[in-house]
Formats: structure tokens, sequence, C-alpha cells
């Protein structure tokens, strides 16, 4: 994944590269359409007609909007609540851009176990204000949606 940005805008960006110039912004417009649909089957609507629209027209986009769908639109199987939090990788780079922050103030490491006590150090301080400060994510819907889904399964199977 690319530092800062989110899977939406590294799907679109690789569309785009491959999309004709004078088609960037209406294939753009139908993939915003697309990652802000409310469930799957209306994001599989919008690549269909995305594909219909386009595939004869920028094929190499197509193709690369076909092997990145899933991947992409994962998230869409999440709580709604959970699924902005996790398309994007703002959490992460901010935890990098903290890392590179005290690197910097250090320069230069005396071997590598220092690095590992750094990094270990901040993950430990980022995992504690999880715990006990605000919570990121309040696991309790996601625990009940899993154990739907589960007994959902059982109920299939017997």
């Amino acid at each position: 994944m690319l530092p800062g940005k989110d899977v939406r805008h590294i799907s679109q960006e690789t569309c785009s590269d491959k999309t004709p110039k004078r088609l960037q912004s209406q294939m753009k417009e139908l993939l915003r359409l697309m990652y802000d649909s409310p469930d799957i089957e209306s994001a599989r609507t919008v690549r269909n007609r995305i594909i219909a629209e386009f595939g004869d027209r920028a094929p190499k986009a197509i193709v690369v909007l076909e092997l990145g769908f899933d991947d992409v639109m994962a998230v869409m199987s999440l709580p709604v609540k959970y699924r902005k939090r996790l398309r994007t990788t703002n959490s992460i780079e901010r935890l990098n851009e903290e890392i590179r922050r005290r690197e910097r103030v250090i320069r230069i490491f005396p071997n590598v176990e220092s690095v590992i006590r750094l990094i270990g150090a901040l993950l430990i301080e980022q995992d504690e204000k999880w715990s006990t400060g605000k919570k990121y994510f309040d696991m309790s819907e996601y625990y009940h949606c899993i154990n739907d889904h589960k007994s959902e399964s059982d109920h299939i199977a017997a």
C-alpha cells in the first residue's frame, strides 16, 4: 500500500493511469460512486456499469478494476461504522510519521536492538492509548456481526 493513500485512491489512481485522458473524469466519477456504495451488491452493479461503458474504450483500466475489485471492496463485509477507518491507511501513516519524527532526533542508532526498542515503545504507547483512552474501535458491534454470520453459517450447514 502506498503511504498516505487510502485504498480507494490507489485503485482510482491505477484505473486512471490506465484510462485514456479524455475518459478519466468520467471513470473517476463512477469509481467514486462504486466506493461510496452502501453495500457490495450496489458496488457490483456500478462495477458492471463501468465495465459496460468503458470495456471497449479503456480495456486496460477494466482489467485493473476486475483484478482489484474484491480486494478494494473487502471492507464492505464489515459493519458500516468500521468501513471508513479501515479503508484508509491514515492511522498507520500517523504512527509511521511519529516513528520518523523520533528517529530524526536520534539520527544514528548504536545497534539494531535500539531501533527495535524505540519502535516497540511507540507501539506499546499507542496500544495503551487505544486501550485506556478513547477507543478507536468499539469492537462489540464487530463481534456481534461475526457471531451473526457464524450462526447463519451453522444454520445453513445444518
